[in-house]
């Protein structure tokens, strides 16, 4: 069996500016989430290659070997930009149509199906794995595990340093929530 334990890295200054991310460091606020976290007691860690990712595994004392697929998700031209700058019209074709990328980035339904494919991969493994990633990463793994609709992404919330587990068994996701 595989426990997978998918950690959202801490805080980067785009989260409080509400822009769209870019290769960020961990801010000062996501330095002080860190501090009362404890890493989970796993036998691999993998991480995101982006530098919020690795500096959040790095923190809590975790080698992490980068993995491509847990990648944020591509903004495109959206990328580094404040939310309030980008034309209305454009997110809200971006936040309703999960096949569309107005931006020149990564749709919804692309991430879900980058997603689909780590967990099916993930899925022959076993022992205990930490994945530090995105939280668009996690919405997309707790989609795709609970089978739910694509609508249902921007449905689930990730804070900063959650944890989100997850059980692969016979090829089939569970979700545990504790």
């Amino acid at each position: 069996m595989l426990r997978l334990l998918l950690l959202a890295h801490a805080s980067t200054d785009a989260l409080a500016d509400v822009r769209f991310p870019a290769d960020d460091p961990l801010s000062d606020r996501g330095r002080r989430e860190l501090r009362r976290v404890h890493a989970p007691a796993v036998d691999h860690t993998l991480s995101a290659p982006e530098r919020c990712t690795v500096e959040t595994a790095a923190a809590l004392g975790m080698c992490a070997e980068p993995d491509a697929a847990l990648r944020e998700l591509d903004y495109g031209t959206w990328t580094g930009r404040p939310m309030s700058a980008v034309p209305e019209a454009d997110l809200a074709v971006w936040l309703t149509d999960p096949h569309a990328a107005p931006h020149g980035g990564e749709s919804i339904a692309t991430l879900l199906d980058r997603t689909r494919c780590w967990l099916d991969t993930m899925a022959g493994r076993s022992g205990r794995w930490l994945a530090v990633t995105h939280p668009s990463v996690v919405r997309a793994a707790t989609v795709c595990a609970l089978g739910a609709p694509v609508s249902a992404f921007w449905r689930v919330d990730v804070r900063p340093v959650s944890i989100t587990r997850l059980h692969a068994r016979d090829g089939r996701w569970t979700l545990r929530l504790t």
